[in-house]
């Protein structure tokens, strides 16, 4: 038997341009978080308690819902940044199960650098796109559960 597509070939297959993109745009982060000594994970969760917590310490729960992360693999990683110490995890006081999690000094420090690269390096890679808007609209869509 013959597999069967609808594509003439890779290259019009939305999937498979999908991989080959992201794939190249994570060449593209870790180079630039590598300076920041920082993986890809660490830096989204860093930048996720950050903007999580300008309303109050986020839970580990909720950095991780929002990021898409799994729950332990938060857990695990948040515990590496608080070793380094770009993070607090306190217990939450309405759970003792919970931790509360606050970017401290040391983390903003790093994390505005950070930031900065990773918007430079998604301006340069993504500002190849005409209708960057319209792109970024449809991701969002796609991101929907």
């Amino acid at each position: 038997m013959t597999p069967r597509t609808r594509w003439q070939g890779p290259e019009q297959s939305p999937g498979f341009l999908l991989w080959q993109v992201t794939l190249s745009w994570q060449r593209a982060m870790r180079a630039a978080l590598a300076p920041h000594e920082l993986t890809h994970v660490q830096f989204v969760l860093l930048a996720a308690a950050w903007w999580l917590g300008k309303e109050g310490p986020p839970t580990q729960q909720a950095i991780a819902a929002h990021a898409g992360t799994d729950s332990m693999m938060t857990s695990q990683v948040l515990r590496k940044l608080a070793e380094r110490g770009l993070v607090t995890r306190d217990e939450d006081p309405a759970d003792a199960r919970a931790r509360r999690i606050a970017v401290t000094q040391e983390g903003l420090a790093l994390l505005t650098p950070a930031l900065a690269d990773v918007e430079r390096v998604d301006a340069e890679f993504f500002g190849r796109l005409d209708g960057l808007g319209d792109f970024v609209a449809g991701l969002a869509r796609l991101a929907e559960d």
